[in-house]
């Protein structure tokens, strides 16, 4: 049997949600994420139930998924409470991602096909414009940004045949959007992110696997050294 057969499916953010329970779920990460709910903060279902508008129910479905993906914490009787982070939490969640991301990148080069590298170039075309809105400052701006630069990622591992591999990069991409927006648009350290993309594509394009993973990797440990340099209240 094949046991890639059993695996997780993998649903993308971009699709349309299927249930009460997703939705809320959605929105709960995202909350979560832009630090809506702070690390520590209970999350008490007679108050959020109204706050996003669904049954009790829906509402604990939503958070044990939340559990899943390491964002909520269980607390047996006692409800639940957001994850705590830290920055031996980040370091762990970025060396776990650079080993299974360069690993994805590199059976993609190896593996992708003509449809791969169409499906690279257009999602670094639609992360660059995205980028140039960020001007702006406004959140649909950095929320679009968001969105584009998560399926960057995606597109450069999405002829990795591993959907194990996928999914855990997916849950820790997750967990390091947590850090990375309280270094994104604070800059403590000078990046040229669209360079960084721009290296990246050019060597996946190229087929040169040491060269894109290389890249790959200094490009998610730039994020932990920013996060570093960030005032410690920050990471709390």
């Amino acid at each position: 049997m094949n046991d890639l057969a059993n695996a997780p499916d993998l649903v993308s953010d971009s699709d349309e949600p299927k249930t009460l329970a997703e939705t809320a779920y959605r929105q709960l990460r995202r909350d979560i994420i832009e630090g809506v709910h702070r690390p520590g903060d209970k999350l008490r279902v007679e108050h959020l139930k109204d706050q996003y508008e669904v049954g009790a129910g829906t509402l604990r479905e939503a958070l044990q998924l939340l559990v899943t993906d390491a964002l909520v914490v269980a607390q047996g009787q006692r409800g639940f409470r957001v994850a705590p982070m830290s920055l031996d939490d980040f370091a762990d969640i970025t060396r776990t991602r650079v080993l299974l991301e360069t690993s994805a990148l590199q059976q993609s080069i190896e593996l992708g096909d003509d449809a791969w590298e169409a499906s690279v170039v257009a999602a670094f075309h639609m992360l660059s414009r995205a980028e140039d809105k960020l001007a702006d400052g406004s959140k649909a701006s950095r929320e679009e940004w968001e969105m584009r630069n998560r399926a960057f990622h995606e597109a450069l591992i999405g002829a990795c045949p591993s959907r194990w591999i996928r999914h855990f990069q997916n849950i820790l991409y997750h967990q390091s959007e947590r850090y990375r927006r309280l270094s994104l648009f604070r800059q403590p350290i000078p990046r040229d992110v669209h360079a960084e993309h721009q290296a990246i594509v050019d060597a996946a394009l190229a087929r040169n696997g040491a060269e894109a993973t290389r890249i790959l990797s200094e490009h998610i440990l730039r994020t932990l050294e920013a996060v570093r340099q960030l005032p410690a209240d920050f990471i709390n």
